[in-house]
């Protein structure tokens, strides 16, 4: 495989798993009642839990960049996290530019890119930590 292309499976495995993970536990919660029906809004406490599982699907997205990276981890999770940025804040448009209500309270709509960049990061860090992890040769048969 040409090392472009697993360049390419790496940053968008990372950004799938975001987006998909993302989407799924929405939905999770809204069919199980623990966010309302979608034409009402939520709490600002329902928001922060979903800005709190996001932020997780987030780093997991980095993490998963890294880890499958064919070379400079750390380069791949930037690139998702400039993805993520450009995500979040196309949201951020979105949001002063159509219904404000229907898509939940300010500080929601400016979380979303404000995370992408720390969280991807983070993700990276911790996927580039266990590459070297898997690199590193274990003494086998040596117990204290």
């Amino acid at each position: 495989m040409r090392p472009w292309i697993a360049s390419a499976i790496a940053v968008a495995t990372g950004f799938l798993a975001t987006a998909v993970a993302s989407i799924a536990t929405d939905q999770a919660m809204h069919a199980t009642g623990v966010f309302p029906s979608v034409p009402q809004v939520m709490a600002d406490p329902l928001f922060a839990l979903a800005a709190a599982y996001r932020a997780i699907f987030t780093v997991a997205g980095g993490y998963i960049t890294a880890r499958l990276a064919p070379d400079r981890p750390m380069r791949h999770a930037w690139l998702l996290a400039g993805i993520g940025l450009a995500a979040g804040l196309a949201s951020l448009i979105a949001y002063y530019g159509d219904g404000r209500a229907a898509l939940g309270p300010a500080w929601y709509a400016i979380s979303i890119p404000v995370e992408a960049i720390p969280c991807v990061w983070l993700g990276g860090r911790l996927g580039t930590w266990h590459r070297s992890l898997a690199r590193t040769p274990r003494a086998h048969g040596n117990r204290p």
